[in-house]
């Protein structure tokens, strides 16, 4: 089974990527849902962060206020440090008890690890190819403001949070750039799917 490992910075369009190798067939494993799902109401991780924040970071319906603790962890890197501490273990570990079941499935797959901290945890050493959806910084900054509704300094803020864009070039083998329209990214993916299923053959 080919293992893909599908990164970039925030707002780059690594979803809209995921989802355009999904319907070639590919099986996705989204980090940020499994991050989410981690964090429900009564789980371990939300009962680390409600005893390290307090109950002011939770929502009427019990569940962590995402935006809030964003606000707290992106101005603060011992904060973000701590919270990836908590979380990003429990990731790891769903993505990997997944893993296991597809393969126990036999399925004959692409398997994708859409993962915004992929090079930064290391585990683009576990992957067979590296994908990098890049962004010019400006279009970057842009879709992220409009996102988010941020202003430019909190966008800037969690841009710089991250590893660079060109530092994570360094280490992709197959690079997808999202500065354009949507369907110039969908021409890039069909151009390059078979060239990422035959490298990853050999």
């Amino acid at each position: 089974m080919l293992v893909i490992g599908l990164t970039g910075g925030i707002a780059t369009g690594k979803s809209t990527v995921a989802a355009l190798m999904a319907e070639k067939g590919a099986v996705i494993l989204d980090a940020d849902r499994i991050a989410r799902e981690v964090v429900e109401p009564g789980k371990p991780a939300w009962h680390e962060i409600v005893a390290w924040q307090g109950p002011g970071i939770l929502r009427g319906d019990g569940s962590i206020n995402r935006e809030r603790l964003g606000r707290i962890v992106f101005n603060n890197a011992a904060e973000r440090q701590k919270l990836n501490r908590i979380i990003h273990p429990r990731v790891a570990q769903e993505m990997a008890a997944r893993t296991a079941q597809i393969r126990q499935s036999g399925s004959e797959a692409v398997l994708v690890y859409d993962v915004p901290l992929l090079i930064e945890a290391g585990l683009h050493r576990s992957v067979d190819l590296v994908v990098l959806v890049y962004a010019r910084p400006e279009v970057q900054l842009q879709r992220l403001q409009q996102r988010d509704n941020l202003s430019r300094e909190e966008a800037l803020a969690r841009i710089q949070a991250q590893m660079p864009l060109e530092e994570k070039k360094k280490h992709a083998h197959f690079i997808i750039d999202n500065s354009g329209s949507p369907e110039d990214t969908a021409i890039q993916v069909d151009r390059l799917w078979p060239k990422i299923i035959l490298q990853g053959a050999e």
